[in-house]
């Protein structure tokens, strides 16, 4: 006679285990974004541009004197629905939400913190870097907050083309019209803060470095 058991397999248990819980991913989503925000603020102080839709919102920050967090918030609306479609509705719901806390802090922070002072060269590297670090805690929590991400993969996924392509390829046109709006010097530091956010992000999130459960 075989006994019934409920006890769930080791498998099962492991990745419930390893789940977020929906307070993690509250404090993830608050701290990200305001490591993000706090990133954003040493940018525009400092006259800095970085890549991805937060790179073209900065670029029309700098051109046009309208705020950053506005400008963000209204260029990822049209990426909701590609998101939905690629990533599903959880995504896109920490996304959305993620997008308008930076909004909602980027206009806050320069109220907190006050510059009297600051190295262009600073601002670009720890600038670069607590984008990198909020991005890393988002992205560990399945959220984002890029549209150029949501876009370079629906491009793979419905014509076949290359998502790291395309995305280089976008940050490359919105660098190249920062050479219009912003002094050269600016735009090389801008490429050495964009730098220092992508080996942030390449060194620490790689598949099986960080294990948790979706």
């Amino acid at each position: 006679m075989t006994v019934a058991t409920t006890t769930p397999p080791p498998q099962t248990k492991d990745k419930d285990h390893l789940a977020h819980r929906p307070y993690e991913d509250v404090l993830a989503l608050l701290l990200g974004t305001a490591l993000v925000a706090l990133g954003v603020t040493f940018y525009s102080e400092a006259v800095l541009i970085t890549g991805s839709t937060a790179g073209a919102a900065l670029l029309l920050h700098h051109a046009t004197g309208y705020g950053f967090g506005v400008i963000f918030f209204v260029i990822n609306l049209p990426f909701y629905g590609l998101a939905y479609k690629r990533m599903g509705w959880a995504f896109t719901l920490k996304t959305f939400i993620a997008v308008g806390l930076v909004s909602v802090f980027s206009r806050l922070t320069p109220m907190w913190v006050d510059f009297v002072s600051l190295e262009p060269l600073y601002a670009a590297i720890v600038g670069g870097g607590l984008m990198g670090v909020g991005l890393l805690m988002l992205f560990r929590h399945r959220a984002g907050l890029g549209g150029v991400n949501i876009l370079a993969l629906y491009l793979q996924e419905h014509h076949g083309w290359r998502a790291g392509y395309v995305q280089l390829g976008i940050d490359a046109v919105i660098l190249a019209c920062a050479f219009f709006t912003l002094p050269f010097d600016k735009v090389l530091l801008s490429l050495v803060g964009a730098a220092v956010l992508n080996l942030i992000i390449a060194m620490n999130h790689r598949p099986g470095r960080y294990i948790a459960a979706r």
